[in-house]
């Protein structure tokens, strides 16, 4: 037995495609995959780390184009912690906007569930 996950075992634990696995190696937001001598695609424990961690910031909204700068930033070693960090700064910002922005939304949506409900209780309360 080869050691390593297959793209199967790894797209069943991350929650992605194949094809989106492919794809990401394809525009290097994933290392070059080590090969069983069969041509498959081996994954490494760090190698589902990164994954989890690329699809948190897929999930969270992050463009592509910023991924694969951190991805980049990433492979030339610990030298560029200053720039991965002010990425991941700036990624953070533009969530708690996010999140700050979807409460205010939520609060108007209380309000007017509120609202309802009061006026459910009148209706309900007239003879």
């Amino acid at each position: 037995m080869e050691p390593g996950l297959t793209i199967k075992e790894v797209a069943r634990l991350s929650g992605l495609k194949e094809h989106t696995l492919r794809y990401y190696e394809r525009i290097g937001l994933l290392d070059v995959v080590e090969r069983a001598e069969n041509g498959h695609r081996r994954y490494a424990a760090q190698d589902l780390a990164w994954i989890e961690f690329v699809n948190r910031l897929r999930v969270t909204g992050m463009p592509v184009r910023q991924m694969q700068a951190f991805a980049d930033l990433r492979r030339q070693g610990e030298q560029t912690a200053r720039q991965r960090r002010r990425l991941l700064e700036e990624h953070q910002a533009t969530l708690e906007g996010q999140m700050a922005e979807l409460e205010r939304n939520l609060a108007v949506i209380r309000d007017k569930i509120g609202y309802y409900r009061k006026l459910e209780e009148n209706t309900h309360a007239q003879p």
